[in-house]
C-alpha cells in the first residue's frame, strides 16, 4: 500500500513539476511550486521524516511561496517569451542527473540494518537519548541536542535568507518611489 502511495505522490510531484516549467504565467508557477512543495512533504512523511516534512511544508510551502508572491507584487505576472535554444539546457539537465544517479548507485538500500549509520551513532540515539538528553522522542532529541548547534546553524540560515530578500523588497520599492 505504501508503495502505491509513493508512486502516486512521485507521479504527482512529476505533473506539477513539468506544468510549473511550462507556464509563462507566474503566479500560476509559484502556485504550483507550492503544490509540488507540499507533495513533497507528503512524500518526506510517508518516508518517516517528519521533521523534514514540517520544515519542507514551512518552508517550502509557506515562507518560499510567500516571497515569490511578494516578488510578483513589485513584477510582472506573464515571463517575458524570448526564443532560445533549449538544446544546452536539456544536455545540461541529463548530464546532471546522470551524475545523480550514478552518485547513488553505492549507496546502502533504504532501511539497511547494515548501513553503516546503523552501524555507528543511531545505537547510542536509541539507547542513550532518554537517560542522557530525558526526552522520550528520540527525533527530537537528536534535533534538540546532539544536533543542536546543526539545528540553530539551518535557523541562522533561513533567518539571514529571509533578512535579504526583505532588504531587497525594500530596496526595489525605494527605488520605485523615487522615479
Amino acid at each position: 500500500m505504501v508503495e502505491i502511495a509513493d508512486l502516486i505522490l512521485l507521479t504527482l510531484m512529476v505533473v506539477v513539476a513539468i506544468a510549473a516549467s511550462r507556464l509563462t504565467n507566474l503566479f500560476m508557477a509559484v502556485m504550483l511550486l507550492g503544490m509540488f512543495s507540499l507533495l513533497s512533504a507528503a512524500m518526506f512523511t510517508l518516508l518517516d521524516a517528519v521533521d523534514v516534512a514540517f520544515t519542507e511544508a514551512a518552508v517550502g510551502a509557506g515562507v518560499s511561496t510567500v516571497l515569490m508572491l511578494g516578488t510578483l507584487g513589485l513584477t510582472t505576472r506573464e515571463e517575458k517569451v524570448v526564443p532560445r535554444n533549449n538544446a544546452l539546457a536539456i544536455v545540461v539537465v541529463l548530464i546532471t542527473g546522470a551524475a545523480l544517479v550514478y552518485g547513488t548507485l553505492d549507496m546502502p538500500l533504504y532501511g539497511d540494518a547494515d548501513a553503516p549509520i546503523n552501524k555507528h551513532v543511531a545505537p547510542h540515539y536509541i539507547e542513550k537519548s532518554g537517560e542522557e538528553i530525558g526526552l522520550p522522542n528520540i527525533v527530537t532529541s537528536v534535533l534538540a541536542s546532539y544536533r543542536g548547534y546543526d539545528t540553530m546553524g539551518e535557523t541562522t540560515v533561513i533567518f539571514a535568507a529571509g533578512i535579504g530578500v526583505l532588504a531587497l523588497i525594500g530596496r526595489v520599492r525605494r527605488e520605485g518611489d523615487d522615479s
